[in-house]
């Protein structure tokens, strides 16, 4: 399952965002979107999770939940 993470601080790494997740469940793939031009992040991120329960366990903790003094919001991907 594709999982959109976002309200990331800015300074938060992609992998902060795969160690958070992996606590969880199996994270087979994180990506956190830069700007092109500046390479600094956007805020947000997409995580794939291959087990469901795991995704929706994520989702459940980890949803509002308070990251580097930012509320993050985790949802399915569309």
């Amino acid at each position: 399952m594709k999982l959109l993470v976002r309200n990331l601080a800015r300074t938060t790494t992609e992998n902060e965002i795969s160690v958070l997740f992996t606590a969880q469940g199996e994270v087979t793939e994180c990506t956190l979107v830069l700007d092109p031009k500046t390479g600094e992040s956007k805020g947000f991120a997409f995580v794939e999770m291959p087990n469901e329960a795991q995704a929706q366990a994520a989702i459940a903790s980890l949803h509002h939940a308070n990251i580097a003094n930012n509320k993050i919001r985790v949802k399915l991907a569309d």
